[in-house]
């Protein structure tokens, strides 16, 4: 169930700028929104967009800022409540997580950074704006947490990280300010959903390799075994006449598991890799009811 954060609100600068994703994420969207949307134009869906595994949300401002997602009409969520409570604070306080960027920025140097990561602060937008101070500083923007669910991604090598971008943020919460924001497993989106809606799902992806597994960007990870339940969801979306999209890695299981679809390649390039020589463009799959 979303949680609401009780305090008053504070008065929002206006922005003008267009809003772009907050948070390096990996497997983000950013290279992909041109492909994305040529295969978002041919569902022409009603307006209603659900996307289960939200992420840094590229496509979701996207499509906010072309104009086919209302903000009344997007349905975000994602099972990793640290990042929906990150959602919720530039949602409903962007003004106070901007404020404790400022501070974060100004403090910022390899011992506070350790200190940050250590310590979980009590008040809800204070984790919301440590999440972002730590993605915008960590080792390649990843997010991971050990099996006590704690953040242990080391500081990365910046000279000078983007730690508070003030515009996009405000820019970012006028574009979240009338979605559902939720942390929820993907499968509740079959009590959202409905015919002609659009669900978008970019889960983790399958691993190309045994030695290539960043399976587990919170703590729990997602196994094969949810690769199989994704795609039994993805076919009862279908049989109600939702317009479905699908991003993952085109490895045998995944086209195993989405036969009878459209599966079409596409190319991205991705430096999650440990090994430089085996970073660079890996084929990926995006599979439509449509």
């Amino acid at each position: 169930m979303a949680r609401t954060l009780l305090r008053p609100m504070r008065k929002m600068t206006r922005t003008h700028v267009t809003p772009r994703p907050f948070l390096k994420w990996v497997g983000g969207k950013g290279q992909l929104l041109p492909v994305l949307w040529e295969r978002v134009r041919r569902a022409r869906f009603t307006g209603r967009y659900h996307e289960p595994f939200v992420g840094g949300g590229a496509l979701f401002f996207d499509l906010y800022r072309r104009g086919a997602v209302g903000r009344k009409k997007a349905f975000l969520s994602d099972n990793n409540g640290r990042l929906i409570e990150t959602y919720h604070g530039i949602q409903l306080d962007v003004e106070h997580v901007i404020e404790l960027l400022e501070d974060h920025k100004a403090a910022h140097n390899k011992d506070y950074y350790y200190q940050v990561r250590a310590n979980v602060p009590d008040d809800p937008i204070e984790r919301a704006a440590r999440l972002i101070y730590l993605n915008r500083t960590c080792f390649n923007g990843l997010f991971r947490e050990n099996s006590k669910g704690l953040f242990n991604v080391p500081m990365g090598k910046y000279k000078n990280p983007a730690i508070c971008d003030a515009e996009n943020l405000r820019a970012v919460s006028v574009a979240l300010a009338g979605a559902r924001i939720e942390q929820r497993p993907f499968a509740d989106v079959l009590r959202h959903a409905k015919a002609g809606d659009l669900v978008y799902f970019d889960p983790p992806y399958h691993p190309l390799s045994t030695t290539s597994s960043f399976t587990a960007y919170h703590q729990g990870g997602f196994t094969e075994d949810d690769q199989r339940s994704l795609g039994e969801v993805f076919r009862e979306l279908d049989k109600r006449g939702v317009k479905v999209l699908l991003s993952n890695s085109m490895t045998p299981l995944i086209q195993e598991i989405y036969a009878g679809f459209t599966l079409d390649k596409v190319f991205a390039t991705r430096n999650i890799n440990s090994r430089a020589d085996r970073r660079g463009k890996i084929s990926e799959v995006l599979v439509r009811n449509f």
